[in-house]
């Protein structure tokens, strides 16, 4: 399983980039604070069989969690499908600590800083 740092997945993700930050944690977990640009789809609803959602079809994907071991789970599944994936080592936690940006949802659901 390839895995790389939050700064790799920073550079991967980022303005103009082809590849998208798919986001595995829950939603509660998603509006306390996610990367800029990232996309949401729980590890559960990957699990369930779920379709990805539009932004992330037809791109590489670049998968964090909180920790990095739902990230692994994903990227194992999404593998499996054919797709080309790749864990963030340290997840959202790691992300944080390294300084990258990150924003949170508020009670409208629109970004806040």
């Amino acid at each position: 399983m390839a895995r790389i740092t939050p700064a790799e997945a920073g550079e991967r993700t980022g303005p103009g980039a082809e590849a998208v930050l798919l986001d595995v944690r829950e939603p509660d977990e998603w509006t306390q604070g996610h990367a800029p640009g990232s996309v949401s789809f729980p590890l559960s609803a990957l699990t369930a069989g779920g379709d990805l959602p539009v932004a992330a079809r037809h791109r590489p994907l670049v998968v964090v969690c909180r920790s990095g071991v739902r990230s692994r789970d994903a990227v194992a599944l999404l593998t499996a499908r054919g797709l080309d994936a790749v864990d963030v080592v340290g997840g959202m936690r790691a992300w944080t600590r390294e300084g990258l940006p990150s924003v949170r949802e508020h009670g409208n659901g629109g970004p806040t800083a």
